[in-house]
């Protein structure tokens, strides 16, 4: 005797293992193939997967700079205020075509009075189209200035960036004083590693570079030995083969860009930082009696 028939259709695609059933079945998955449980772990995946050939060390270092990105902030990665290229809005415009020459920037915060009074952002291009028309206003050329605090995420940053079609933002401390300033290059670069243009110079063998105005420009993994052979000095190599990782040790932590640490009567500046490291120092002698900043 055929059973009565509910009247209702038959379920297609049923699960075919109950949900208690399902569930120890995934948990066992995750006991054979457990997943990573933090960034950490998460950074080590990548790793494994580019020694087994899976992802091309460029997307594994592009993958870690996304996930390191995440924890940073505007004041993580930005130019310190000390060692801003600002224009002042009175100055004469030769002394300012001077300026934008010797920077090589494109884009140059313009103050007016105090460096603190940041009144707009000058394009350089727009700089250039006073020497064919000297009636314009420089003031009128400005473009609008973008604030934001030391402690804006970087993600955020950059949404900011592409949405606004800005491309510098001025970074205010918590009393509202001009901490720095940021690019949208700045940000990229933590994920692709630095972008070097035409301005760049070729990386030496050395990593030491003589300035114009007779201090060194030192790569963060240039060797001790070729910084004491460069400057005539003999600081300690036993510990540390690089003067990033000496300098860091001796201040306790990677100094910010901006910031000056004295090692062995030497000022180490630092011009650039790339994911959580110096990669340009300022080098020059410390002068009798002075203590850096």
């Amino acid at each position: 005797m055929s059973e009565p028939h509910s009247g209702r259709p038959p379920v297609r695609g049923a699960a075919k293992h109950p949900p208690e059933a399902r569930g120890l079945l995934e948990r066992m998955l995750e006991f054979l193939h457990p997943g990573p449980d933090s960034k950490t772990e998460l950074i080590e995946t990548l790793a494994d997967a580019e020694q087994r050939e899976l992802i091309e060390p460029e997307s594994r270092q592009m993958l870690e700079g996304v996930l390191r990105m995440a924890e940073l902030s505007a004041g993580d990665v930005m130019v310190a205020a000390p060692r801003m290229d600002l224009l002042d809005i009175d100055a004469p415009y030769d002394e300012l075509l001077g300026l934008v020459i010797d920077s090589g920037h494109s884009r140059f915060p313009v103050f007016e009075g105090s460096k603190d009074n940041i009144i707009g952002i000058l394009l350089a291009k727009d700089l250039l189209k006073m020497q064919r028309a000297p009636e314009l206003n420089l003031r009128a050329l400005l473009r609008p200035t973008v604030f934001v605090p030391e402690s804006k995420g970087l993600n955020e940053l950059l949404r900011d960036f592409r949405s606004n079609r800005n491309h510098l933002a001025i970074v205010i401390d918590e009393f509202g004083n001009t901490a720095g300033l940021i690019t949208i290059e700045d940000v990229l670069e933590e994920i692709v590693g630095e972008i070097e243009d035409e301005f760049d110079e070729k990386d030496g063998e050395s990593g030491l570079y003589t300035l114009a105005d007779g201090s060194q420009r030192v790569a963060g993994d240039a060797s001790i030995a070729a910084v004491n052979g460069s400057f005539g000095i003999a600081l300690p190599d036993d510990d540390f083969d690089t003067i990033g990782g000496l300098v860091a040790h001796e201040h306790g932590r990677v100094p910010r860009r901006g910031e000056t640490v004295q090692v062995g009567g030497l000022n180490f500046a630092v011009m650039l930082t790339r994911g959580g490291a110096v990669r340009w120092f300022k080098v020059t002698r410390a002068a009798d009696g002075e203590t850096a900043a």
